[in-house]
């Protein structure tokens, strides 16, 4: 299975992780607002007196208000990446990564609006009334070519149906799995719940949610997503507030090192330019999910007469996200001073390495030489062979690193006692296939538990970890109710409605499981599904440009006639 793992880690450098896909994505977004004058900010106000319901009509069809598909879209997008997605770009790439999540977002606003305009144009009426929508749609609808003979070559056909499928695997891989592992990860460690408790209880609720379809999902994500926002908010603003003399501090680190990245402070070893574009392009992206196609398939739901409208609504997803909630995180994290800073905990095998020889990272020719090993993947200072270990302390000429930092008051043990003897290491890896050893010491720490420990940073002490915690929960609880939805509707346009049953109950079922298993391979498989849906839907709406282009500028037409004492958007 590791081996399996590794390949797909491999395969996803050169998929979502390569260059080309981060030039699509922001390209395409930088495209569309400029093609469309900026709407991200010329029509913003606008879209939040439509979500307001304002310009709502009586006979308007739909599943859902434009409030609750908006909500219904954030708590597929706003999950566990808002609490450790956002420590984990940072760890990364320092400030400046933050300062590249909002541009991101700014042009992810644009990007979501002309996906969501123009899936909601070509959803589906179902025979039962209810509605099904999604890039797939569109895809089937606009993307076939016919020849000059009459000839019809199905190519949006086809993308449709491989849009789908990725969406059904991306909708275990995102939105199911992987957030139940983390509930239930943080329920054990937070308040010792056992993993299986926590997995029958949320596999039972998320049963009750989901087969009641998209009205009972709309009904309860409208309630969720403010709860947990709000929840969220005011655990934050304590922190930053506690830390107020670090506020505009950490605002300068990240406007000042955007163009020329995050030079070494503290344990902090330093980001180039290139990798805190790279590490804030991605993590934001990903974030918001703006491009991927997801949140097209909920906002499709929407009741609207025509499908800009919904396209405005969409507008303020990443903003909320990415632009408040992230940015929300970001300075909790810099104001407490926790992304730099080494701190005592247990190391994760994944992020640990031996390095031939004794590094000081305050020893400027010792930090260059870390640095390049960092950024270039050196394998010339891993080591090879064993180590010796007395108490617990290791006693080679080794350094060992831990999540891209220099250990210190390194412990190690064996079944629980500090261990004494000879340690394999290959590759700079220890190797440990039977799990018998743990690593503790002062390092760097990355995602959720960086977060966590920042909000212990306050006047919550240790309170803080319980809004960590319950935000894990309301968070990633959301974004598997959503996701369900996605892989429905994915499943009703490969199969018909009457598969969907069968869908929701392996949803569940998996969800359950996946509380106490691994899901590092699911993870890995959701990483490159993710691209798999992006790519097609991103290509599909740069072919479509010029008709979106006309459907905006209907719409305004048309509701100039229909609201004429409503002063336009400039």
């Amino acid at each position: 299975m590791e081996k399996v793992h590794d390949f797909l880690v491999y395969l996803d450098g050169f998929i979502g992780g390569h260059v080309w896909f981060i030039i699509l994505l922001l390209g395409t977004g930088i495209f569309f607002t400029i093609y469309l004058k900026f709407p991200q900010f010329r029509y913003f106000r606008h879209a939040v007196k439509v979500v307001r319901g304002k310009f709502d009509k009586k006979d308007d069809v739909g599943d859902a208000s434009h409030f609750q598909a908006l909500s219904t879209a954030l708590s597929g997008t706003v999950g566990t990446g808002n609490i450790a997605g956002v420590a984990l770009a940072i760890h990364l790439g320092g400030p400046a990564a933050l300062f590249w999540m909002l541009i991101t977002a700014m042009l992810g606003m644009c990007t979501k609006f002309v996906e969501v305009t123009i899936s909601h144009k070509y959803r589906d009426i179902l025979p039962d009334g209810s509605i099904s929508g999604g890039p797939m749609y569109y895809m089937k609808k606009r993307l076939n070519i016919k020849t000059r003979s009459g000839k019809i070559i199905r190519i949006g056909t086809w993308l449709g149906a491989f849009f789908a499928v990725a969406t059904i695997l991306s909708s275990f891989g995102t939105g199911s799995l992987p957030q139940i592992n983390s509930i239930s990860t943080s329920m054990f460690r937070t308040f010792s719940i056992d993993e299986k408790i926590t997995g029958a209880i949320l596999a039972v609720l998320l049963g009750l949610v989901i087969i009641g379809g998209i009205k009972r999902i709309a009904k309860v994500t409208s309630k969720l997503v403010p709860a947990m926002a709000i929840i969220y908010f005011v655990g934050a603003l304590l922190v930053i507030g506690t830390n107020y003399q670090n506020i505009i501090p950490s605002l300068i680190s990240i406007f000042s090192d955007a163009f020329t990245g995050t030079a070494a402070v503290g344990g902090f070893l330093g980001a180039s330019f290139a990798f805190a574009v790279n590490r804030g392009v991605n993590r934001g992206l990903f974030s918001n999910e703006a491009g991927q196609g997801s949140a097209p398939i909920a906002h499709s739901a929407a009741r609207a007469h025509e499908p800009v409208s919904e396209g405005l609504v969409a507008i303020l997803e990443p903003f909320i996200d990415t632009i408040i909630i992230c940015s929300l995180t970001g300075l909790v994290l810099l104001t407490s001073g926790v992304w730099n800073e080494k701190i005592h905990n247990q190391f994760q095998q994944t992020d640990t390495v031996f390095l031939e020889g004794t590094f000081n990272d305050s020893d400027p020719e010792d930090k260059l030489q870390l640095i390049d090993y960092l950024n270039n993947g050196e394998d010339g200072i891993l080591h090879n062979g064993s180590v010796r270990i007395e108490s617990g302390v290791i006693v080679s000429d080794v350094t060992l690193m831990n999540a891209r930092s220099v250990a210190e008051n390194v412990r190690i043990y064996k079944n629980g006692e500090l261990y004494s003897g000879d340690l394999m290491i290959e590759g700079g890896k220890l190797q440990d296939e039977l799990g018998e050893y743990m690593v503790q010491g002062e390092s760097l720490m990355h995602s959720a538990p960086l977060t966590t420990e920042a909000f212990t940073r306050s006047v919550m002490r240790g309170w803080g970890k319980y809004i960590v915690s319950i935000g894990l929960l309301l968070f990633a609880f959301s974004t598997a109710i959503s996701w369900s939805y996605y892989g429905d509707r994915a499943v009703t346009y490969l199969f018909g409605s009457r598969y969907v049953i069968v869908y929701r109950l392996v949803y569940v079922v998996a969800f359950f499981f996946a509380a106490f298993t691994d899901t590092t391979i699911v993870w890995a498989v959701s990483y490159i599904t993710i691209v798999v849906m992006a790519v097609p839907n991103l290509v599909g709406i740069l072919i479509l440009s010029p008709e979106i282009k006309r459907t905006i500028k209907k719409y305004w037409v048309d509701f100039r006639q229909e609201w004429p004492g409503v002063r336009l958007p400039e």
